[in-house]
């Protein structure tokens, strides 16, 4: 079980403490007291890891092996062929192409599913370039673009934040262009197909009458386009020991559930229908909790491990919103680990909680810091502990590829 990005450090809302600190967490506590706490590094001491590479990494994998851009597509159950370049985008707000100010990576979180839709129509249909593309929207101001054909993967994204990786801090929010990594012609085809898109489609968007509208509002402009992690061919890693089926709601998780063959348990998340993004937030964790709860009592006997991966804990610490964060892992503790609490004593089952990687709510961005590993029931555990970043490190450092390893095999 992953709560994505749930791990941060003390911020000054909270009184110098972490959100897990802070958190009124029975029912975990008491799992806790009766589990072994230890710390990962999902990848390596030194490495700010995405959600990609961190999971991936977390399930046992070459994290160098697994591009977002296929995994995302596949997840949003797009087909690609070998060769298809696929990215990860964000609709994102700039000031002025040539000045390259970034203003804001998610266009404020504000932009609704039919804004999306919109905007991606108009795309598709008025970026001109030689060769068949799409781009399709995902979740809020996610997106996926596609080339079809044989193209280079070996190119860097054009997203000032993220290096294939992990992350890539730019203080001043430069915009940057994709980059060939070698001197092949294909390789320069594919970085120059790609800026050639962020190029039109920045033109197109900002003269948008959607994008018009919601200037007049106060709200952000979705008027660009950052892509990252390109692949051009879908990882299939070696099947994990046993029988698994994963919590499928957001497209990465599927994506990489599919990669590592495990069957998806899928369900619709809710629309962004307002701008208020922490509305959907809260009406997703809800739903994605049930669905969570509702995988494991129908199909507890036909599988032998579950992944369950709650994606909204990561949100508040981009925003700095270390309150909401606090708020959801209250959520998550009455509504979810109750259940567990009754769930896994009956099935004789074992859980190994962590976190995929740390999201600062002081910081507003993921860091190094490792996170804390919960593997409860087990016969070394400790009363009064709880799952928090000051207690994990009272245990053993575990590395991420040997999660599953040493604590569930």
């Amino acid at each position: 079980m992953i709560l994505d990005g749930v791990a941060d450090q003390p911020c000054q809302q909270l009184g110098m403490v972490t959100p897990l600190e802070a958190a009124k967490t029975p029912n975990l506590d008491k799992m806790a007291g009766k589990g072994k706490l230890d710390y990962c590094y999902p990848i390596k001491e030194g490495i700010a890891p995405e959600s990609s590479s961190a999971v991936v990494s977390l399930l046992g994998y070459d994290y160098r092996m697994a591009p977002r851009g296929p995994l995302e597509a596949v997840g949003a159950g797009l087909n690609l062929t070998k060769g298809d370049l696929a990215l990860r985008c964000n609709f994102a707000t700039i000031d002025d192409l040539h000045e390259g100010s970034l203003l804001d990576s998610r266009a404020g979180r504000t932009l609704t599913t039919k804004e999306a839709r919109a905007l991606a129509k108009v795309l598709n249909q008025n970026v001109k370039i030689p060769f068949k593309f799409e781009f399709h929207p995902t979740l809020q101001h996610r997106g996926v673009l596609i080339f079809r054909g044989g193209f280079s993967d070996n190119i860097t994204g054009a997203d000032p934040f993220y290096s294939q990786g992990s992350v890539r801090i730019n203080k001043n929010k430069n915009m940057v262009f994709s980059e060939p990594l070698d001197e092949e012609d294909d390789s320069k085809l594919s970085a120059n197909l790609v800026n050639s898109f962020i190029r039109q489609s920045h033109e197109i968007l900002d003269k948008n009458d959607i994008n018009s509208s919601r200037a007049r509002k106060g709200l952000f402009s979705a008027n660009y386009i950052i892509c990252r992690d390109p692949g051009n061919e879908f990882p299939r890693f070696k099947k994990l020991k046993g029988k698994w089926m994963a919590l499928g709601y957001m497209p990465l998780e599927k994506g990489i559930a599919k990669a590592v063959k495990m069957d998806v348990f899928d369900f619709k998340y809710p629309t962004m229908k307002g701008i208020d993004a922490y509305a959907q937030v809260y009406s997703g964790l809800n739903k994605a909790i049930k669905n969570a709860i509702k995988m494991l009592r129908k199909n507890y006997k036909k599988y032998d491990y579950f992944y369950i991966h709650f994606k909204e804990t990561d949100l508040p610490g981009h925003d700095s919103k270390p309150l909401d964060k606090v708020k959801m892992i209250e959520i998550i503790d009455k509504k979810f680990f109750r259940f567990l609490r009754w769930y896994l004593p009956k099935n004789q089952a074992r859980m190994v909680l962590t976190a995929d990687h740390t999201t600062s709510s002081r910081l507003k961005r993921h860091t190094s810091d490792p996170v804390p590993v919960l593997t409860y029931p087990h016969d070394n555990s400790k009363e009064g502990q709880r799952f928090t970043e000051k207690d994990g490190k009272k245990g053993r450092r575990v590395m991420g590829r040997k999660l599953l390893q040493e604590n569930l095999f």
